[in-house]
């Protein structure tokens, strides 16, 4: 067989197919264990995985598609971090504490953790670069590993303890140019994530942990997720929980049990009080939006006790009783709502505030958007694979990223940073596009295009390997001498493996195709219309196949167009 072409020289596929083929078995296997089976991965530990041959092919076509857009779009240049970050920096940053950290020591002594971000790293290395506005912008990237110490790892890929990302990192004059370098950077993750094929929602999201005020999130739609993303269908904005701001159809109608959280001023001199309903989750960015920010965050997971005896320190009977008191009421409640006692036994009530009608829980579908106040909430199951940042100063102030402005001034570097979990996108495209039937990879990902089959004919295999020459590096030859025909077409559909090739002498000079991966566009329908005749291709088109919900659709093509007509349905996909 001619060189280029790949053979199943691969024994776990032969382990596979000859153990796990059942459809049944495919159905009932989480995605990590289908990944695992079919020889993608192999999971070592919990949290850990090894990266097979199949799953190499997947992530190194994820990893190129990547690597196009930011070059072309995003205007990046690509570095390579060492995994090893030493205390200091993380220290400047306040995340030394970070529970999540692996940490170690060296010989000399030395504290490092293996990085889990770069936030740390890229700002002190470009920060020794960047001397003149002449050095700006700069948007640098990687792709490499990056560790986390999750205490629950769980969905094999989707939240690993090691797992490989893509963190971009930018750096800009003023907040303006940075916020028009997040533009840009959201727009070009729009492409990489059109590149591969998936259906996908960006949402506007907290920035939590990472800080900045700016920040946007990747989804793939899917019930399997572990977030949240709520889409208006008025003016159609989507964000995620921790950012959407809803009304509930009608104000002022809970008659239930009340909660109430308390917290401080920024100068913790005013005591604010939270009430909101009890069977909903208090959302703290409404919280900060409705007091104008004038909160102290550092206490949003302080408990009540500890914010009081904050409150309390240092205040005699007499400071208490004029304090100011600030009561702030989600506007679910009424004057029916069952409200706890309050805390102060001494007040003054003139020096009393209350903002009532405010919105301060986590948004629900079915409610009315907070953005437009006209369009309702629908809520959808999603998967978080990738997510950008605005953060302005957070880190460059820090670590003295800074450089000499055309005045002959200092000033520190506008920044902003751009992840896209890399690994978790081969589990999350799984995932969402697997079947009865095994995986069902988009073209763009798949390990291979084509793969093809035969019986026992090698010498009309190499007349057929030869017409699809085109796409030699990437074609699949089954060859295992153990696996009937039959066996072979099931391995590369299991496989996902877009379009199988099968060749027989009983059909021969025709040759028939069964196409996994499901279309884009359907203008191979008028290829196949136009070229009928002239090609012999005929289409089974006795069901709806071809689209998402039918696994696979059957062509015969005669062997002289089996170029021309695989060209057309790979174009379409």
């Amino acid at each position: 067989m001619r060189a280029g072409y790949v053979r199943t020289a691969l024994r776990h596929v032969h382990l596979y197919q000859s153990k796990n083929l059942a459809k049944d078995g495919l159905k009932l296997q989480s995605t990590q264990d289908l990944l695992q089976s079919l020889g993608f991965v192999k999971q070592t530990q919990s949290g850990l995985v090894h990266w097979l041959p199949l799953g190499l092919r997947t992530l190194n076509k994820i990893k190129a598609i990547i690597r196009n857009r930011m070059e072309a779009n995003g205007k990046a240049q690509e570095v390579s971090l060492s995994l090893l970050s030493p205390k200091a920096l993380w220290e400047n940053t306040g995340r030394w504490n970070n529970g999540e950290l692996f940490k170690l020591r060296d010989s000399k002594e030395s504290d490092y953790c293996l990085a889990p971000t770069c936030e740390e790293e890229i700002t002190s290395l470009m920060g020794s670069y960047i001397s003149s506005y002449k050095d700006l912008p700069l948007t640098v990237y990687q792709i490499g590993r990056k560790y986390r110490d999750e205490k629950r790892p769980r969905g094999g890929l989707l939240r690993g303890r090691e797992f490989l990302m893509k963190d971009a990192y930018s750096f800009d004059q003023t907040e303006q140019d940075a916020i028009k370098t997040f533009e840009n950077m959201n727009n070009t993750y729009d492409l990489i994530f059109k590149d591969l094929r998936v259906p996908f929602v960006s949402a506007w999201a907290d920035s939590g942990a990472i800080g900045g005020d700016l920040s946007k999130e990747y989804h793939f739609v899917h019930q399997s997720g572990e977030d949240t993303v709520l889409e208006c269908d008025g003016c159609h904005q989507v964000s995620n929980v921790e950012k959407c701001h809803s009304y509930p159809q009608e104000t002022n109608t809970y008659v239930g049990d009340v909660s109430v959280r308390y917290a401080l001023n920024t100068a913790r001199d005013t005591l604010i009080c939270l009430y909101y309903p009890s069977n909903r989750t208090l959302n703290w960015n409404l919280v900060l939006a409705a007091m104008e920010r004038d909160v102290d965050s550092s206490l949003a997971d302080a408990s009540n006790e500890k914010v009081l005896q904050l409150f309390h320190a240092d205040k005699s009977e007499d400071d208490l009783m004029f304090s100011s008191v600030v009561r702030v009421m989600d506007c679910r409640l009424s004057s029916k709502s069952k409200f706890p006692d309050f805390p102060l036994t001494q007040y003054l009530k003139s020096n009393f505030s209350q903002l009532d009608d405010v919105s301060l829980v986590d948004a629900e579908e079915g409610e009315i958007c907070g953005a437009c106040e006209e369009g309702t909430l629908k809520g959808s199951k999603s998967i978080e694979v990738g997510h950008t940042f605005f953060l302005g100063q957070k880190y460059s102030k820090l670590l003295n990223a800074k450089f000499t402005t055309k005045d002959n001034t200092e000033q520190v570097c506008e920044m902003g940073c751009y992840g896209i979990g890399v690994s978790r996108l081969v589990a999350a495209i799984a995932q969402v596009t697997r079947d009865e039937m095994g995986l069902r990879w988009p073209r763009s990902v798949a390990p291979f295009q084509i793969s093809l089959c035969a019986a026992k004919s090698d010498e009309l295999l190499e007349e057929v390997a030869s017409s699809l020459q085109t796409w030699n590096s990437d074609t699949w030859i089954n060859q295992d001498a153990k696996a009937n025909l039959g066996r072979k077409i099931a391995t590369s559909h299991s496989l996902g493996i877009p379009v199988c090739v099968i060749v027989g002498k009983k059909q021969w000079p025709f040759v028939k195709l069964e196409v996994r991966a499901p279309y884009m566009t359907d203008k191979w329908r008028a290829s196949q219309s136009q070229h009928r005749d002239a090609w012999g291709w005929e289409c089974d088109d006795s069901a709806e196949t071809g689209t998402v919900s039918e696994p696979v659709q059957k062509h015969t093509v005669h062997k002289d167009h089996l170029k021309d007509v695989v060209g057309v349905i790979l174009t379409d996909m």
